[in-house]
């Protein structure tokens, strides 16, 4: 397909609807388009009729110059609640439910115009880091057309629709990595904002002391922007903050940047092609006056952020997701008693993902297990916030790979425990137990196939996250990237 206005920045798409290049209903339709021809099993719904309605209301409106969002379609994952809009989270126990109100992001969104084209598939309520537990099947890698390999969890269609070119930006949501991993595999650039800074007010809750607000965009321009749009105190939600937050314009300078790797967290990497992309960049950061230091993070500690994950968010899920019990939520099967009921619910609405997690959680929550399993999980996620701060004092962030690899293929799923997967795989979810901001961006394919880094900092220090991130962009040569033009960027 040629290029489109669509394949463009939401600067640029901005810039041309100002200009009066491209109608709303222009945009929109093109996305329609693509949403209907993708072959990646993105979309739990595509909302043609209410998308277009909108769009061409706005063809009859001056374009505001302040607003950049204005008539930019979009992806929403369906974990938000959209009043009068099917919401499932991807699974069968909400396959019919229909929210009486909207998420906060959504109406944000709304309130600046943007149009949202459709629902995003995701892992069944946000539990799961590969795209194959939807209710609707298994979501693809919009890179790899042999539909082999994964494109990660728990954000797969928001991942895939930004990959495939189908909307420039899509929201999902970030409890261990479910936004920053995908966008590893699908070069996109994945930002999760410090915890509390965006409101969670109508997302449905996996685990809510992990579960932050994130998105998918080409840029980190566009990132940036979408923060500055969608950060906003909310008292519906008691957990939002109200912080005005600084920023350090010297750190769009890579002389005055400070980034730490941590050695044993990279010790694990073995990919060739990807270490000696992601060294030939530390190098070039370095050469042009970014101070890069290698200091050690404590392999104890590294190793133990998979467990400790686990145990805190098959806890939270348990008690948060309760009420899909077939009374409260879900469909209502046979059962003489509460008890029969629930449990013919349970049984034929979730995944067996879903049960094992559920399972766990509720062996952790045991009276008998809570103070050698949920507590102690508490108090190593406080050790691990602890050194995680104590080596941010003095340095702007760490870097390292997102990902060991490129996206997996399907057929290579293993759960071997070596380092490599639980620390390197897993180690990103540090930053949802700091609740600091954590940004991936895409650095070099292998393959066709992308990879990322992904940069994490002290919360409330995301304004000098994205200075920095937009810094280590402009060394990448990766800006933009999408499956759709994929072989521009291979050398």
């Amino acid at each position: 397909m040629d290029k489109h206005i669509l394949d463009l920045s939401i600067e640029e798409i901005h810039e041309a609807l100002v200009k009066g290049e491209v109608k709303p209903s222009d945009l929109v339709k093109e996305a329609l388009k693509r949403a209907h021809e993708s072959k990646d099993n993105a979309f739990e719904m595509i909302l043609d009729d209410l998308a277009l309605k909108k769009a061409e209301e706005l063809d009859h409106v001056v374009v505001p110059k302040n607003n950049l969002f204005f008539a930019i379609p979009y992806v929403l994952k369906d974990n938000y609640s959209t009043k009068g809009i099917k919401t499932t989270a991807s699974s069968n126990i909400l396959n019919d439910y229909i929210p009486l109100y909207d998420a906060t992001i959504y109406s944000i969104l709304k309130e600046s115009n943007a149009i949202m084209i459709a629902k995003a598939s995701m892992d069944e309520l946000a539990m799961g880091g590969t795209g194959t537990t939807s209710h609707i099947g298994t979501t693809f890698n919009p890179f790899d057309k042999a539909h082999v390999r994964s494109i990660g969890g728990s954000s797969s269609g928001s991942a895939a629709s930004v990959a495939s070119a189908v909307v420039p930006f899509a929201i999902g949501s970030d409890t261990g990595d479910s936004v920053r991993k995908p966008a590893s595999y699908a070069g996109l650039v994945g930002y999760k904002p410090t915890w509390g800074l965006l409101s969670r007010f109508g997302l449905f809750s996996y685990a809510p002391s992990l579960d932050t607000v994130a998105y998918f965009t080409r840029d980190v321009i566009d990132a940036r922007h979408l923060f500055n749009l969608l950060k906003k105190h909310d008292d519906k939600d008691e957990t939002s903050l109200n912080v005005e937050l600084k920023e350090d314009v010297e750190k769009k300078n890579v002389k005055n940047v400070k980034l730490l790797v941590f050695k044993d967290l990279d010790i694990n990497l073995k990919d060739e092609t990807l270490l000696k992309t992601y060294h030939d960049l530390l190098n070039r950061l370095k050469e042009a006056g970014m101070d890069i230091v290698e200091v050690e993070f404590g392999h104890d500690l590294l190793s133990a952020i998979y467990p400790t994950y686990n145990v805190i968010s098959f806890a939270e899920a348990t008690s948060n997701n309760a009420n899909l019990d077939g009374v409260k939520f879900g469909p209502r099967p046979e059962g003489n008693t509460y008890q029969e009921v629930m449990m013919n619910a349970r049984t034929v609405g979730f995944s067996n993902l879903i049960k094992r997690r559920f399972v766990i959680g509720s062996y952790v929550l045991y009276k008998e297990n809570q103070k050698t399993l949920f507590l102690r999980a508490k108090k190593v996620r406080r050790l691990i916030v602890q050194r995680l701060n104590e080596l941010l004092k003095n340095a702007d962030g760490f870097i390292s790979l997102a990902a060991p690899n490129i996206a997996p293929k399907f057929a290579d799923a293993t759960d071997k425990l070596s380092d490599a997967y639980v620390i390197n795989d897993n180690y990103l979810a540090i930053a949802n137990f700091s609740g600091g901001p954590s940004i991936t961006l895409p650095i070099g394919l292998k393959e066709n196939m992308p990879f990322g880094i992904n940069i994490t900092a002290k919360a409330f220090d995301d304004l000098n996250l994205l200075n920095i991130a937009e810094v280590v962009e402009s060394f990448s040569g990766m800006k933009g990237l999408s499956a759709k033009e994929v072989d521009k960027y291979v050398k």
